[in-house]
């Protein structure tokens, strides 16, 4: 007989706020232009995006995930000091270690939690959030923080005509708590590490350690197979946010919101047909005025549906991110 004692944890968690940080400058598609040949035109009809916002110099990883912690820590009505845990999804913090999730949780005030970033690229803010739902019904933490975000702006190549309109910057974070009630669906997750090479940095960071004359080496950059992952993106995870439907046992008829990752407006659309959403289903499309954000892109696209009135508290939403990797994860929550 095991002399474990049980865990005692919530009966079910919940995201009980969320605050968003976006940069203060904004980058129209004729900033992309005078590095690209393309069109304006061209650039909507491909991705839908208009506009993205990237970072200044003092608007750092760490300083935008404060900004967006501080506003779900408010919506939430807690204090930083309830916060038993901190989770960061990032691909753009480039310190290897520490994790700055460390930095974030004592500047915000939280004590001693447990605090570690992880790497899931467009995927990461689902992951962190089954992560932390998984720590609130364990017992191990009342609250966790959980912020997505991201400087692309930074893997950004600006004379590939391919990618260099798509990237945004910003953090959004969700505060995970207690609930008496499910709010909280069983997570469908996973990878296909054998299509991992249509998402990638173009060079790893120890090619500047390997080599002493780097002069003909450019900073690397996230590049990808665009067709590839479109119809990756557009037939694989219609399957996989069904399957997230089914484990918490409602149908489309059933859903309020739907946020997926903002990857582009077309497979976005593509999404919805093929799931063949009620028209009652609001979904987002913050990546029109955001760009892709990777892991920053959900909680952004929440907090702005809610802020503007498009989603209320109580809602029930799908979300869903999927990226590099080739990794993704889906679940259906209550809204905050």
């Amino acid at each position: 007989m095991s002399k474990i004692k049980p865990s005692k944890g919530a009966p079910y968690a919940r995201i009980v706020g969320v605050g968003g940080y976006r940069p203060t400058r904004v980058v129209p598609n004729e900033v992309i232009l005078e590095t690209i040949d393309s069109s304006d035109e061209w650039i909507r009809s491909r991705s839908g995006i208009s506009t993205r916002h990237w970072a200044g110099p003092d608007e750092t990883v760490a300083e935008m995930s404060l900004e967006a912690a501080g506003k779900a820590i408010a919506d939430a009505g807690i204090s930083a000091e309830q916060i038993g845990a901190v989770i960061i999804a990032t691909v753009s913090h480039f310190k290897q270690t520490p994790a700055v999730a460390t930095e974030i949780a004592h500047r915000l005030g939280a004590g001693k939690p447990a605090a570690f970033d992880i790497s899931a690229g467009c995927a990461g803010f689902t992951y962190g959030l089954t992560l932390a739902k998984g720590m609130v019904t364990d017992g191990s933490a009342e609250y966790v923080l959980v912020v997505g975000v991201e400087r692309l702006s930074d893997l950004t190549d600006l004379e590939d005509r391919a990618t260099a309109f798509l990237f945004g910057d910003g953090a959004g974070a969700v505060i995970v708590g207690p609930a008496k009630e499910p709010a909280m669906g069983p997570t469908v997750w996973g990878s296909e590490g054998d299509k991992a090479e249509t998402i990638k940095q173009t060079l790893p960071w120890d090619v500047y350690r390997d080599r002493t004359d780097i002069s003909d080496i450019r900073y690397p950059a996230i590049t990808q197979e665009g067709q590839t992952v479109f119809r990756w993106a557009v037939f694989e995870m219609a399957k996989v946010a069904q399957q997230a439907l089914d484990a918490a046992g409602i149908s489309v008829d059933d859903l309020d919101v739907f946020i997926p990752h903002q990857a582009n407006v077309r497979i976005i659309d593509s999404m919805v047909k093929t799931l063949k959403l009620p028209e009652h289903v609001v979904v987002a499309r913050d990546v029109e005025t955001t760009g892709n954000t990777s892991a920053a892109s959900i909680p952004l696209a929440m907090e702005r549906l809610l802020a503007t009135g498009r989603a209320k508290s109580g809602d029930t939403a799908l979300v869903i991110g999927f990226g590099a990797g080739l990794v993704y994860a889906a679940t259906v929550v209550t809204l905050p």
